[in-house]
C-alpha cells in the first residue's frame, strides 16, 4: 500500500460520508483514527528517510563545490609560480569537480522537491488527523444525546398524562377506603363494651356520688 493512500482515498468529505451511515460512528472513527495514526507513522518514517538523502546530496554538493573553488585558487597559484604542470592538474580536477558538483546539486534539487512535497502531505495528514480526533468528540457527545433520548422514548411509550391521572385517582380512593375502615373499626371498639366494663363503670360512678352526698352534708348548715 502507498505511504500516502489513505490521505488520497479517505478524504474528510468521504470520511463524513461514510460515518453518517454507520451504525456506530464511534467505532468506525476510532477505526479511521487508528488506521491514520498508523499511515502517518508510516510517512513519518518516508519523509525522514527522504529528508536524509536530500541532506546527503547536499553535502556531497557542498563537498565538491569547495573542492572547485579550492582547487581554481590552486590553479591561480601554481600559474603566479609558472608551474605550467601544476596548474594543468588543478584546472583538471576542478573541471572534475564541477562535473560532479553539478550532478550532485542536480539530485541535491530533485531530491529536496520530493523531501518539501513528502513534508506538504504529512502535514496535511497530520491536519486530517487532528480533524477527525475533534470530530470523535463532537460524535461521542452527539452519539450519547441521542442513546439518551432514545431511551427516554422507550420509557414514555405507553406512558401519558391519562394514565397517571387515572393511576392517582385510584391511589386517592384507596386511601379514602382505607380511613373510612379504620374510622368504623374505632367506633366499633368504642361501643362493644363487655357487660362486665357497663357493671364497673356503674360501680365508679356509684361510689363518686356517695362521697360526694357525704362530702355536702357534713357541711351543710343547720336549718334555723
Amino acid at each position: 500500500m502507498s505511504i500516502f493512500k489513505r490521505l488520497r482515498d479517505l478524504t474528510m468529505s468521504n470520511i463524513n460520508a461514510l460515518i453518517d451511515k454507520a451504525e456506530d460512528p464511534v467505532k468506525m472513527t476510532d477505526q479511521y483514527i487508528r488506521d491514520m495514526q498508523e499511515d502517518l507513522e508510516d510517512a513519518e518514517k518516508a519523509v525522514a528517510a527522504q529528508i536524509a538523502i536530500e541532506k546527503k546530496f547536499k553535502q556531497l554538493y557542498e563537498e565538491q563545490e569547495a573542492l572547485v573553488r579550492k582547487r581554481e585558487e590552486q590553479a591561480h597559484i601554481a600559474a603566479q609560480a609558472q608551474n605550467i604542470d601544476l596548474a594543468r592538474r588543478a584546472l583538471e580536477e576542478k573541471k572534475a569537480a564541477e562535473a560532479k558538483m553539478n550532478e550532485y546539486k542536480a539530485s541535491y534539487d530533485q531530491n529536496k522537491a520530493s523531501a518539501d512535497n513528502l513534508r506538504a502531505k504529512l502535514d496535511e495528514m497530520r491536519k486530517q488527523l487532528t480533524e477527525m480526533k475533534n470530530k470523535r468528540e463532537t460524535l461521542i457527545a452527539r452519539y450519547n444525546a441521542a442513546k439518551a433520548q432514545t431511551e427516554i422514548n422507550k420509557a414514555l411509550t405507553g406512558f401519558s398524562s391519562d394514565t397517571a391521572s387515572a393511576g392517582l385517582k385510584r391511589m386517592e380512593e384507596k386511601m379514602l377506603q382505607m380511613e373510612a375502615q379504620a374510622e368504623a373499626s374505632n367506633e366499633m371498639a368504642t361501643k362493644e363494651k363487655s357487660l362486665d366494663d357497663e357493671f364497673a363503670s356503674l360501680g365508679k360512678d356509684k361510689a363518686v356520688e356517695d362521697e360526694l352526698a357525704a362530702l355536702m352534708k357534713k357541711y351543710e348548715k343547720p336549718a334555723e
